[in-house]
């Protein structure tokens, strides 16, 4: 039985946690394939649900990364619109490759991508190759995008309020 995206992570999180109740950090940690798209999408509805706009940031917590509670890597290729309207306090690290729109109407939260450990062992360069697709962070809002890699095009088209870094753009 193969468990979809779109019930990941929700089941793995304590009922307190999406009532309200705040918890600890927690860390996650599964595969993913380019099948599993809008992954975390469901999980920042119920963040938002349970928590408000202001989510589940820790206060007083400068690094972006380091203020989120909820930290989830994933390691492959994910697909499309991973991290869509990703909610404050929700990291997504991905390990891998991102198709496109991945963190659309980012919402305060932090997108993570970046190549596997064992292409850099083998000689992959991350600034010569491709790490996400086209239209990243479209019509977002706030929160973070960090892309070890070259983004596609039309990368922040709408963006009125994240910050992103990537090596590199296509041509738009």
């Amino acid at each position: 039985l193969r468990v979809t995206s779109r019930e990941r992570p929700i089941g793995d999180l304590p009922a307190t946690f999406l009532k309200g109740a705040g918890a600890d950090t927690i860390q996650l940690e599964y595969d993913i394939t380019n099948v599993d798209r809008s992954f975390g999408t469901m999980t920042s509805y119920y963040i938002s649900r349970a928590y408000g706009d202001k989510g589940i940031k820790k206060p007083g917590i400068e690094d972006p990364v380091e203020a989120c509670a909820l930290n989830v890597t994933v390691k492959g290729s994910a697909g499309q619109s991973c991290g869509a309207f990703l909610a404050p306090g929700f990291c997504i690290n991905v390990v891998g490759d991102m198709n496109d729109y991945q963190g659309k109407g980012l919402s305060g939260g932090v997108l993570i991508a970046r190549p596997q450990q064992g292409a850099l062992d083998k000689g992959f360069v991350a600034n010569e190759n491709m790490i996400a697709g086209n239209v990243g962070l479209y019509g977002a809002t706030a929160g973070h995008g960090f892309f070890r890699g070259k983004v596609g095009e039309r990368f922040c088209v709408r963006n009125s309020g994240a910050i992103a870094v990537c090596e590199g753009v296509g041509d738009h």
